[in-house]
């Protein structure tokens, strides 16, 4: 059985380019040094990330993320854009921009997605999936990983109700 764990705080912004802001936040019992990892190497993306990565994510220049969907992959363009570890990643990712920052808080660690995107209707959809998303990278931080939940495989572990949700707590 899949715990989804508690509602993420979030909200939407317009950016200046037209396109969305989805804001998602997370608080994770783990120090920063141990959340950037989840975020920059490979082996770990692949447990819980919808993606995979070609190479470590701890440099800038061009890089492959494959989006997972069942066994197919579906390459895309990532631009690494800036990175200061461990608190702050941010990357294109096709035509969408994900900015990660990691605020520590004693042990543990504030973590922020700035996740930027053309559609505002697809603002509740990409919260529910990160929700599942940084939940299965909590677990595996945690000591109790749990497969990555991604592509069509979310919705037999609640996404379309974690969407509804964040559909009404958006207001969209």
């Amino acid at each position: 059985m899949f715990d989804p764990g508690p509602a993420a705080e979030v909200a939407y912004t317009a950016a200046k380019d037209g396109r969305w802001t989805l804001r998602f936040v997370r608080d994770l019992r783990h120090p920063p040094e141990r959340v950037w990892r989840m975020l920059t190497e490979p082996e770990a993306l692949a447990r819980w990330a919808p993606y995979t990565a070609d190479r470590p994510l701890e440099r800038t220049g061009p890089a492959v993320l494959s989006m997972i969907d069942g066994e197919t992959p579906h390459p895309l363009p990532a631009e690494i854009l800036a990175v200061r570890p461990p608190r702050l990643l941010e990357y294109t990712w096709g035509e969408d921009r994900l900015r990660w920052e990691l605020e520590p808080s004693g042990d543990a660690t504030r973590l922020t997605l700035w996740h930027t995107l053309a559609d505002r209707d697809f603002v509740p959809k990409v919260a529910a999936g990160w929700h599942q998303c940084v939940r299965v990278m909590q677990l595996d931080l945690d000591g109790t990983p749990h497969p990555p939940v991604r592509g069509q495989g979310a919705l037999a572990y609640g996404w379309a109700e974690l969407e509804e949700s964040y559909r009404k707590t958006l207001d969209l």
